[in-house]
């Protein structure tokens, strides 16, 4: 209070509040932002790591024709591992390439398909084709390979770092099962050659996780 009674009203007070919840919702909106920044990172697919190299290698492809890993280079491609007198998961390992190979196209993306044999003995280039035309791969984007055992056994199991055992005819009639054990992986291969990543064939969500990874790749470059 002034002298002569009059009140003195101190202006500032509402300025300040004011500013104050300017600064205060400012804050807020860069949070928020910030916030949503990180969450779209967080759900952005990170790059496959490198596991590893495929060796070169040269093998036959059902045409006959000689093929090398240079062959595949530039571009993915997805590697599985079957033979024709398989009663048991393989059947189901081609049609899951299959399915893979349709969800790729679907998606957008670009890759190729390689089927090794793992028993080459029986597996000719003929058998390959017959093989091959059952399981609905048609086109040069799925191949089908075979060469000596020593090879293919090699590569497998030095170069993909999977299992493959050939078991003796004797077990095989006391035990059952198949005659060669071997691995349901899929592997997925960069164009340089790079091992970006290994999934159990068999599992239902398998497809889904090789085409996001793909993806990926696709973005990599």
């Amino acid at each position: 209070m002034t002298d002569g009674g009059a009140v003195r009203v101190d202006r500032r007070g509402p300025s300040i509040a004011r500013r104050a919840l300017v600064v205060a919702l400012v804050l807020v909106a860069a949070g928020a932002a910030l916030a949503a920044l990180l969450l779209a990172r967080g759900q952005r697919r990170a790059l496959p790591p490198i596991l590893g190299a495929v060796p070169d290698f040269t093998l036959t492809e059902r045409s006959g024709q000689p093929l090398r890993r240079a062959d595949l280079a530039g571009g993915p491609w997805i590697a599985n591992f079957v033979f024709t007198r398989c009663s048991g998961m393989c059947p189901a390992l081609s049609a899951r390439m299959a399915d893979v190979r349709h969800r790729v196209a679907d998606a957008g993306l670009r890759a190729r398909f390689v089927s090794f044999s793992v028993d080459p003995t029986h597996d000719t280039p003929e058998v390959l084709r017959e093989y091959a035309a059952r399981v609905g791969a048609a086109g040069d984007d799925w191949l089908f390979l075979t060469g000596t055992r020593a090879a293919l056994y090699d590569l497998i199991g030095t170069g993909f770092r999977l299992s493959v055992d050939e078991r003796p005819a004797s077990a095989v009639a006391a035990e059952g099962g198949e005659l060669i054990a071997h691995s349901d992986r899929f592997v997925l291969v960069d164009g340089a050659g790079h091992i970006r990543g290994y999934y159990h064939g068999l599992d239902a969500g398998m497809p889904d996780e090789m085409v996001r990874d793909l993806a990926a790749l696709a973005g990599e470059r």
